[in-house]
């Protein structure tokens, strides 16, 4: 099971130190752990270091950081791609850039990642933000060969070469054919995870609102979302409980996408 984080397991927050998991998400994610029978891999923007305290398990899932870039296995191994020399050197400048125009309380560092929040902010506020961010940044992505991408409530400066998809092509590359998988995830950066299961698995977009996306199935959170994680739980842990109510059924069906 793939799952990305905000807005997918925790709904947004302002302050995103207090995005914890949605009521009953914790729960479930522990007995699918404990089951030992499904390979539990977390897909984020963000840093690997700041999910632990967040999703609160007792036992962590494999954690794939900063859109792929980053892995720490549940054993604590970590790995971390390398960046070239002019990468580097193009988040230093970032780093310069962000703090002269005074965007420091709105950026964030990541491994080979610079994003810059706006959730929060009025229409004007944000709007006067992002022409600053691209004012500043979008000459030295040019440059630098960095790329700068929107996300959910921000725009973030990074590397090249790995995304979401790549996490999801290695895995399923080291599981092998035949394997049951679902990616489960809310942001536009989850597109090229959806696109990288090619047809061996279920996309399913976790949003309120529906958008087009190459998904094959939509939840609205938190009910669908935890229906659905019950489910695959109890097929995890072999459960033969009486199916739920025809209302509850309704509510928790899985809505497939335009």
């Amino acid at each position: 099971m793939f799952l990305d984080y905000d807005g997918t397991l925790a709904p947004f927050r302002e302050n995103r130190r207090e995005a914890t998991p949605y009521p009953g998400v914790r729960e479930i994610l522990e007995k699918i752990l404990e089951s030992g029978v499904c390979r539990v891999v977390l897909i984020s923007g963000r840093w690997t270091k700041d999910l632990p305290p967040l999703l609160g398990l007792k036992k962590l899932p494999e954690i794939w950081g900063s859109h792929g870039l980053e892995r720490l296995f549940p054993n604590g191994r970590y790995e971390v791609a390398a960046l070239s020399e002019e990468e580097i050197r193009g988040l230093a400048e970032a780093d310069g850039l962000i703090t002269e125009a005074g965007l420091g309380r709105h950026s964030e560092q990541k491994p080979g990642c610079r994003a810059l929040h706006w959730r929060g902010l009025d229409k004007n506020a944000r709007d006067r933000l992002i022409s600053r961010i691209e004012e500043k940044l979008a000459p030295l992505a040019r440059k630098t060969g960095l790329v700068l991408k929107e996300f959910d409530g921000g725009l973030e400066l990074r590397a090249p070469g790995r995304d979401k998809g790549d996490a999801v092509q290695t895995v399923l590359t080291e599981e092998g054919p035949g394997a049951a998988c679902a990616y489960l995830g809310d942001d536009l950066t989850d597109e090229d995870a959806f696109k990288a299961l090619g047809g061996r698995g279920l996309g399913i977009l976790v949003r309120e609102q529906w958008r087009p996306t190459a998904a094959s199935a939509w939840l609205q959170p938190p009910w669908e979302l935890i229906r659905f994680l019950e489910r695959w739980a109890e097929v995890c842990t072999g459960a033969q409980g009486k199916g739920p109510k025809q209302e509850e059924r309704k509510k928790g069906e899985i809505t497939p996408s335009a």
